[in-house]
């Protein structure tokens, strides 16, 4: 959807002649009243469930949570899921032509700054675009339960429910300081080039593949890291072979196992090819700048911040009812931020359901299938359909 009327950001600047990319599942009913809003996270997208026809490796980012039948039912609901503005999935981003450009180039590192409170401002006019004046769910996880968050507080008269999953009122000081060692290593990157590396002809992948290593690491639990990987050594290594496994007979040249090149001085525990294959993969389709982009937008959400810190004051804006849920093995963002949410909700004395599920997961698993994380999300949406007499 193309909109030409500026949006004033919440830097001073503005920006007009944008798009979004939406997907939409399910059926909006008569008097509108069953849409259901899905925020995504940091790399997400608005394809959020199903799968494209004739593609592989298509499946939306949290297809086992949407869908027919599944704990957010679009038999019942029209479910939305919407890229942000500055992402790098459709919707206008630093790769995008800047309108405001005599010679048509690209943003690049002149994207203006956005805010969880500028995506929002911006999902809302596509719902006025849509025809949907009032949610009956806003739903995201991570950063997307911080926009779930943040709607309540721009719109409270359009949402009437919340559920924020695996997030928190504001980053902590290490979260900030984990996205800036990875911000650093992308603008320090020698192809980066201030951030006009489209012109170029060069991707900084180096940075974004430190970037999302990082990243990945505060995305799971030790437990998690160790079992699956604990300190097993590639299997070439592990059995001295590595000549045989390569196809080379230096043992410190460059060599390969299946489809991963290594050294035996580089890569040599099975944990440090899986974050390396991670890295690749994720600079081959990810923007940098995007990246930058997203990750201060993280860091700048703190609505108690006008209010003194205090979060209590910040949320009596809130009137809709609230799902929140956390998981005991996520540090990053730990089930303490949700129950700080809990308890300024409770202090204004909102409607708050609050499950903390014991998980070994970490963080990723607000997109894993847990039964018992389901089966909460799952009871709440059922009680949203008999408010609104959807049928199953």
């Amino acid at each position: 959807m193309h909109f030409e009327a500026p949006l004033a950001l919440q830097s001073g600047a503005a920006i007009r002649g944008y798009a979004l990319s939406y997907e939409t599942y399910g059926t909006l009913n008569a008097d509108r009243s069953n849409a259901v809003l899905i925020c995504h996270a940091l790399n997400a997208s608005h394809h959020v469930a199903g799968v494209y026809e004739g593609q592989d490796k298509s499946e939306g980012w949290w297809d086992n949570m949407i869908g027919p039948g599944k704990s957010v039912d679009t038999n019942r609901f029209f479910v939305i899921g919407v890229n942000n503005l500055g992402s790098c999935f459709g919707s206008t981003g630093p790769m995008h032509p800047n309108p405001d450009s005599a010679s048509g180039q690209v943003y690049g590192a002149n994207f203006p700054v956005v805010t969880v409170e500028d995506w929002v401002h911006a999902q809302a006019r596509l719902l006025d675009q849509l025809g949907i004046q009032k949610l009956a769910a806003v739903m995201g996880g991570s950063l997307g339960g911080m926009q779930a968050l943040s709607w309540t507080l721009q719109y409270p008269d359009r949402v009437a429910h919340a559920v924020v999953v695996a997030s928190a009122p504001n980053l902590t000081a290490e979260n900030i300081a984990f996205n800036e060692v990875a911000r650093r290593a992308i603008v320090t990157d020698p192809d980066f080039h201030g951030g006009h590396f489209y012109q170029h002809g060069v991707i900084p992948k180096r940075g974004l593949r430190i970037a999302r290593m990082i990243g990945h690491i505060t995305y799971l639990s030790d437990d998690v890291m160790n079992e699956k990987f604990g300190r097993q050594l590639l299997d070439a290594v592990r059995n001295g072979n590595l000549s045989a496994a390569s196809g080379v007979s230096e043992p410190n040249a460059v060599g390969s196992v299946g489809a991963y090149k290594f050294s035996t001085q580089d890569v040599e525990f099975q944990i440090e090819s899986y974050l390396r294959y991670q890295g690749d993969k994720f600079a081959e389709y990810f923007d940098a700048n995007t990246y930058l982009l997203i990750t201060r937008a993280l860091d700048y959400f703190d609505p108690a911040r006008a209010f003194g810190g205090d979060l209590s004051q910040a949320l009596v804006r809130a009137t809709c009812k609230f799902l929140l849920v956390s998981f005991t093995t996520d540090w990053r963002f730990s089930p303490k931020r949700s129950r700080e949410i809990v308890k300024a909700l409770l202090d204004n004395r909102r409607d708050v359901s609050y499950a903390e599920i014991d998980a070994p997961h970490g963080h990723d698993a607000f997109l894993l299938d847990d039964a018992r994380y389901m089966g909460v999300v799952s009871s709440y949406f059922d009680s949203i359909a008999k408010e609104l007499g959807v049928a199953a």
